[in-house]
């Protein structure tokens, strides 16, 4: 099994304003990110696709774990 392609999926968080940021799940072999928006401000949120930050959170995590068991069963 290749661990270094299975740990090569990561969750980061992103927040340069206070409650408001992404998530983003970055793939280790080329694929594009995927972001997570989210704002804690309802009267903040411009984008339709922000999300609160523990729907952000657990949205992101959910993907990054389907990528992960993916790649497990591929590499077995």
């Amino acid at each position: 099994m290749q661990a270094s392609k299975i740990t090569s999926i990561r969750l980061i968080k992103h927040e340069a304003v206070p409650d408001c940021g992404s998530f983003e799940v970055r793939y280790g072999d080329g694929r594009p990110s995927r972001y997570f928006y989210w704002d804690e401000l309802p009267s903040r949120r411009l984008r339709p696709e922000a999300l609160k930050r523990d729907v952000a959170l657990e949205t992101a995590r959910t993907v990054a774990r389907t990528a992960r068991d993916e790649l497990e069963a591929i590499n077995r």
